[in-house]
C-alpha cells in the first residue's frame, strides 16, 4: 500500500504540529496583554495580536500545503518552494510583527517591520508556485 504522505510531507507536518504548541504558549501572553497585565502601548497590542493571528493561520495552512505538495509534479526548487516556503513566511511575518514592535513605549514599528514584507512576498511567490503546479500537474 502507498504511504498518504510522502516522508518529505510528514516530517515537516511533525515539525508544523510541534510550533502550534509555541503559537498556543504565545496566547498566554495575549491573555496576559488583554486582562491589563503586561505595560504595553495600543501599537504594541495590535502588533501581537496580528503577529499571533498570523502565526496560527499560516501554520494551519502550510500543514495543509503538505498534502497539495504531494499531489504535483514539483521537483528541486520549485518543491521546496512550494513544500516549506508557507511554513518560512509563518516565521517571517510573525517575527516582523513581534521585533518591529520590541521596546518599552514604541508607538510605531521599526526597521524590522521588513521581515512582514519578506514573508508576505515568499508567501505570495510559494502559493502561486503550488497553484501552478497543481494546475500543471
Amino acid at each position: 500500500m502507498e504511504p498518504f504522505v510522502s516522508d518529505a510531507s510528514r516530517q515537516l507536518a511533525g515539525i508544523l504540529f510541534l510550533a502550534l504548541v509555541t503559537v498556543e504558549t504565545g496566547g498566554l501572553y495575549l491573555l496576559k496583554i488583554v486582562r491589563g497585565q503586561a505595560d504595553v502601548t495600543p501599537f504594541q497590542e495590535k502588533f501581537a495580536r496580528a503577529g499571533h493571528a498570523h502565526a496560527g493561520v499560516l501554520l494551519v495552512l502550510a500543514l495543509v500545503c503538505q498534502l497539495f505538495v504531494d499531489a504535483t509534479d514539483l521537483a528541486g526548487g520549485w518543491e521546496w518552494l512550494a513544500r516549506s516556503g508557507v511554513a518560512a513566511s509563518a516565521l517571517l511575518m510573525p517575527a516582523g510583527f513581534f521585533f518591529s514592535s520590541m521596546g518599552r513605549g514604541r508607538t510605531e514599528p521599526n526597521r524590522l517591520i521588513v521581515l512582514v514584507l519578506a514573508g508576505a512576498a515568499l508567501l505570495a511567490v510559494s502559493l502561486t508556485t503550488l497553484g501552478v503546479g497543481l494546475l500543471t500537474t
